[in-house]
């Protein structure tokens, strides 16, 4: 069953970096996932998160307002 993961981010910096963090550990641990980048603030706002970055696997916010390390995702996602 494929996760759904949402980066929830305007494309700051971190953004960017959360970004490639979780596209990394996806592609390096051949995870079955789609990885989708929400950056209308009003699609932020549903999520009610006030700190950009923020990670949402299958729509639960795990991550909010820091970059995670690799090995942090990779729990996350397992």
């Amino acid at each position: 069953m494929s996760k759904v993961i949402k980066i929830l981010g305007t494309g700051c910096p971190k953004c960017k970096t959360m970004t490639g963090v979780v596209t990394e550990v996806v592609k390096e641990n051949n995870i079955d996932a789609t990885i989708e980048k929400v950056e209308d603030i009003m699609e932020i706002m549903k999520f009610n998160v006030m700190t950009t970055p923020a990670l949402v696997i299958d729509d639960v916010i795990t991550i909010k307002g820091r970059v995670p390390s690799k090995n942090e995702v990779l729990a996350l996602l397992n």
